[in-house]
C-alpha cells in the first residue's frame, strides 16, 4: 500500500470538505454558492475513487464519512455561542 499517496488523498479530501463548509456559511448566494459546493463535492468524489483504488470502496467510504464529520464537528464547535445567563 502507498502510505503517502493515502495519506495525500486524505489532506486533500479534507480540505475539499472545508472548502465546501465554508461555502455554505459564505457570502456567495445562488447558483454560484451551489456550484462552489458541487465542485468540491466533485472533487472529493474523484479522491474517493483514487482512494478506493488503494485502500477497497467499503474502506474509503468509511474514510471520506469520517472527514467529513470530523470537519463538520469541528464546525460545530468553532460556531458554538458562550451561553449568557440573563
Amino acid at each position: 500500500m502507498h502510505l503517502s499517496e493515502v495519506a495525500r488523498l486524505r489532506e486533500q479530501i479534507e480540505l475539499q470538505l472545508e472548502a465546501m463548509q465554508s461555502g455554505l456559511r459564505g457570502l456567495a448566494y445562488g447558483i454560484s454558492r451551489h456550484a462552489f459546493i458541487f465542485e468540491r463535492m466533485e472533487r472529493v468524489g474523484a479522491y474517493q475513487d483514487i482512494l478506493a483504488e488503494y485502500v477497497g470502496e467499503r474502506s474509503a467510504n468509511q474514510i471520506v464519512f469520517n472527514i467529513y464529520v470530523e470537519v463538520m464537528e469541528h464546525e460545530q464547535v468553532n460556531n458554538k455561542e458562550p451561553c449568557v445567563d440573563t
